[in-house]
């Protein structure tokens, strides 16, 4: 069975996840913003490749001390969860809620870590990030610190979602399938620089060859990519 069709398969019967780190998955905006209390402690986060910023607002957007920049590795999500901690200590919280922009694949890091700490994990729509990011100072400008922010307000308003991290086998497989296509693509691009460099400079090699995958097309292609090399060789030369 190819691996498309294991993937396939494994998307049946994959087990649905009811919640995930304390949230329900599949739920519409009511009862997301039932799950924003006054115990709650919102933190917005804004994801980079190296170092992610985070700010910590609270169920009627009032914002707790200062942000936080922290890096994008164990040693950093350490230092956000006592951050994290210190805030709910300080301004009674009992209870947490974490939030990003999902930027690439950036976020995966600390979204798999809060997982495994059992600590809800939440994403925000991008293009909702955008269009927020005006209301305060109407400004469209962006900094890593005014989107955090504007990441938490989101989440306390209900305006979130919570991602599907696949675990173990099915997250070997996604990436298989992601492999399996892009090395399809660079294959298609390459078929097509061979295609144009034929079409150009030896229009003639169809004439004998018609696929291209073959041994000798093969072999002929790496050693004599031109037809001059082929024509400036004798019959008893050998070479």
């Amino acid at each position: 069975m190819s691996l498309l069709g294991i993937v396939q398969d494994v998307n049946v019967s994959t087990p649905k996840l009811e919640n995930q780190g304390g949230l329900e998955m599949n739920y519409n905006r009511n009862k997301k913003l039932k799950q924003i209390t006054p115990e709650t402690l919102v933190v917005g986060i804004d994801i980079a490749k190296e170092k992610h910023v985070a700010r910590v607002v609270d169920d009627r957007d009032y914002e707790f001390g200062k942000r936080l920049i922290f890096e994008n590795n164990i040693t950093g999500f350490e230092q956000l969860l006592a951050w994290v901690s210190e805030n709910q200590e300080a301004y009674k919280k009992t209870h947490v809620i974490l939030g990003c922009e999902p930027t690439g694949h950036y976020w995966f890091n600390l979204a798999y870590y809060a997982r495994a700490k059992e600590i809800p994990f939440v994403v925000v729509n991008p293009m909702y990030v955008k269009k927020a990011k005006e209301l305060d100072d109407n400004s469209p400008a962006k900094t890593d610190t005014k989107d955090a922010y504007v990441i938490a307000q989101m989440i306390k308003d209900g305006r979130y979602a919570v991602p599907s991290l696949q675990e173990g086998v099915y997250a070997e497989l996604r990436e298989g399938l992601k492999i399996r296509d892009q090395l399809s693509n660079d294959l298609q691009i390459t078929e097509g620089r061979i295609d144009n460099w034929l079409d150009r400079y030896f229009p003639e090699f169809r004439t004998v060859f018609k696929d291209l995958d073959g041994k000798t097309a093969l072999y002929t292609l790496t050693h004599f990519p031109l037809p001059d090399e082929i024509t400036a060789m004798s019959a008893s030369s050998g070479n």
